[in-house]
């Protein structure tokens, strides 16, 4: 049987999910994470967090909830995108992704808790990010949506190539991130007491 949710499971959960909501649309607050006219959004980063802190099981939850959360109406899409209509744009793609990256993110470092293994579980997770969400975008213009001229696979993995650098040195900053957490705060008795009371 599985184990049940605790309560400061749903808290840390619930909290990765305002985390995401920021983190989608974080050029509103800070206007100068637009390089180039493209947004840096931290939304990879938090889902690589989500499972690096919490775990495979409650951190693809708390993503889960995200997405869900947007599903039924508040915006805490990229640009305050919210509702079922968002399921048939090319990006949403990427929302899915972040269920899967958290969990596998989490997976890994379940196993071991090395800084090494940090990161790379962090960078597993940035790509099962890249794959899931690059075709289901390619998809959703081949099947459903109205594709751009000239439009081919290639070019789908062409246009990650400008947030790809961004991405790397985020995933990295979270995995060295989610280690020093775990080392100096996470791993404390007074944390597990916490996680065992609650």
């Amino acid at each position: 049987m599985s184990r049940k949710l605790r309560t400061i499971d749903l808290t840390l959960a619930g909290m990765f999910v305002a985390l995401m909501a920021i983190g989608a649309n974080i050029t509103t607050f800070v206007p100068f994470m637009v390089v180039g006219g493209v947004p840096i959004t931290l939304q990879t980063f938090f889902a690589i967090l989500a499972g690096a802190i919490l775990g495979s099981r409650v951190g693809a939850i708390s993503m889960t909830v995200y997405a869900l959360v947007g599903l039924v109406g508040v915006p805490v899409f990229a640009r305050f995108g919210a509702g079922l209509s968002s399921i048939v744009s090319p990006t949403f793609g990427f929302i899915v992704s972040f269920i899967f990256t958290a969990y596998i993110t989490g997976k890994i470092v379940e196993k071991h808790k090395g800084i090494k293994v940090y990161i790379l579980a962090a960078l597993v997770g940035m790509v099962v990010n890249y794959v899931v969400g690059t075709n289901w975008m390619y998809a959703a213009y081949k099947f459903w949506a109205q594709a751009p001229e000239g439009f081919t696979y290639k070019l789908a993995w062409a246009w990650m190539v400008v947030p790809l650098p961004k991405d790397i040195i985020l995933a990295v900053c979270a995995g060295v991130m989610a280690h020093r957490l775990e080392k100096s705060v996470l791993s404390k008795s007074t944390f597990r007491n916490l996680k065992r009371a609650a």
